[in-house]
């Protein structure tokens, strides 16, 4: 009797592991880097953001994508170092609570929800009007951007809800084709010669410092977000121990050299002295004229083409990382635990992705029924607010990274563990005190709006803390408690064994 129970206990316990797992070993080194640069959208960026960092920054523009991802790589040394401890689909909110402490894995969680909404929210609402753009001008069909909306978060949370590896395809695919369009478009400017001829004058010393420079950095800050999502794969890569490093540092140089690179060609298309004056005058169609110049009207047609897909390849990729962030959650109880269920034959975060398809598709219905501009307001607004928030997370995951190194981790060197991930979090920190002093600039909108948006994060902390206020220690699992969980898994096993 006595051991038919403990059977029924062992068996129970397996089903319950079974159904809060993900599906193991599924994801590689070249998956991870799929998601992660598809969710920078290197060619939707490149149009949007590119004309604004020329604007800010001159010819020096290029000079902010490499020290943007100078930061991130330095950051990234602890951070990858980390992961080899750490491998848990809680991303940033599990990272700070294992560094600095369950309360502040709670503010942490809070932060990332926000964040990662908000993003969604605001790529959506680029997608939506380009492609109702896109159709009204190539095909004469009006089509409302309210349809597009709806139908693309629809159909991202169907594919996101399936099996990784659709996921995976989907966005190596368009990602590939994104990047190979963008590396066309560079040597074809190197190659003609530029406007004034191939020149180096963009690495110069003397033209990077400017009054404005400042918020070129912001702008080339805010292409990098989401190389952070690495770690949420980690618990379906393949050998995560050295999968989710190898991809974070291969990340982080694919997005810092496409963007250096392009935007480089860029410059010499227009020629350094006059790139930037250009820029101010038509920053829309400051990428697609040069393209349409240098490699045909064509090109320019299938730019806005291949534009289209890197946008659904962004909500894709986002979309992923928000359901791993709510199914991690769930499963550590900090949010309903119905969510951190697996699907028992995809193991994706099935009840997950249908909870944030859900809570998406309710709060674009408000922008929508409420008549907000798509692009003006959904785009401008919840971009900036979702950046802002990433960038939080990613100084606090790098204050969590050092802490954790040196109390866990001192078989690593000392530029591991605290001098390379200290300095890149000195210089996100810049980031984040930039982003707040100009977050008008960052949504393109003044007044109140420039105030309430950031103060969110202020109410997404306190909602965090609450919610782990209202939980027993006990009833939080290992993404918040590792130290005690680990102890009491532990006791728990040798019980069970004895």
């Amino acid at each position: 009797m006595k051991g038919a129970t403990l059977s029924s206990v062992q068996s129970a316990s397996q089903k319950s592991l079974e159904n809060s797992r993900l599906s193991t070993g599924t994801i590689g080194t070249a998956s991870i880097v799929f998601f992660v640069v598809a969710a920078a959208a290197p060619l939707a960026a490149t149009l949007g953001a590119g004309p604004v960092v020329v604007i800010f920054a001159g010819a020096s523009a290029p000079v902010m994508y490499l020290i943007a991802a100078l930061a991130l790589l330095l950051f990234a040394v602890g951070f990858a170092a980390m992961s080899k401890y750490v491998t848990n689909s809680g991303g940033f909110a599990a990272f700070v609570s294992w560094g600095l402490g369950r309360w502040a894995g709670y503010a942490a969680a809070g932060i990332a929800l926000l964040a990662y909404l908000g993003m969604f929210l605001g790529i959506s609402g680029q997608f939506a009007t380009f492609t109702s753009d896109f159709f009204s001008r190539f095909f004469g069909v009006e089509v409302p951007w309210q349809l597009v909306l709806l139908i693309g978060v629809v159909v991202i949370g169907f594919l996101a809800y399936r099996d990784i590896r659709i996921s995976t395809v989907v966005l190596g695919i368009v990602l590939i084709l994104e990047v190979i369009f963008l590396l066309v478009f560079d040597f074809a400017v190197l190659l003609q010669g530029g406007a004034t001829g191939v020149n180096f004058d963009s690495f110069s010393p003397s033209a990077v410092f400017s009054p404005t420079m400042g918020l070129a950095l912001l702008f080339a800050f805010a292409c990098f977000v989401g190389f952070e999502s690495t770690i949420l794969y980690g618990e379906e890569a393949k050998n995560p121990k050295t999968t989710v490093p190898r991809a974070t540092y291969i990340a982080v140089l694919v997005i810092g050299g496409v963007y250096t690179f392009t935007i480089w060609a860029l410059v010499l298309a227009y020629g350094t002295q006059n790139a930037q004056e250009i820029a101010a005058e038509d920053p829309v169609g400051f990428v697609l004229n040069a393209v349409s110049e240098y490699l045909g009207g064509w090109a320019a047609a299938t730019m806005e083409i291949l534009v289209a897909l890197s946008l659904i390849a962004v909500l894709l990729a986002f979309h992923n990382a928000l359901n791993r962030y709510v199914f991690s959650l769930g499963r550590a109880n900090f949010l309903p635990s119905s969510l951190g269920v697996s699907h028992p034959r995809h193991h994706s975060p099935s009840r997950a992705s249908l909870a944030v398809t859900t809570v998406l598709i309710l709060l674009l219905l408000v922008f929508i029924l409420t008549g907000q501009d798509p692009f003006a307001v959904l785009y401008m607004w919840m971009v900036g607010l979702g950046t802002l928030g990433l960038l939080f997370l990613q100084t606090a995951g790098a204050v969590a990274v050092v802490a954790y190194l040196r109390r866990h981790a001192k078989q690593e060197n000392v530029w591991t563990r605290i001098i390379a991930p200290t300095l890149g979090g000195l210089l996100l920190l810049i980031a984040v005190i930039l982003a707040v002093t100009n977050f008008d600039q960052l949504i393109e909108s003044e007044g109140a709006v420039s105030a309430i948006l950031p103060s969110l994060y202020i109410a997404a902390v306190a909602i965090g803390l609450i919610l782990g206020a209202v939980r027993k220690p006990a009833d939080l699992r290992r993404e918040f408690l590792p130290e005690e969980n680990s102890t009491t898994e532990k006791s728990v096993s040798e019980t069970a064994g004895s």
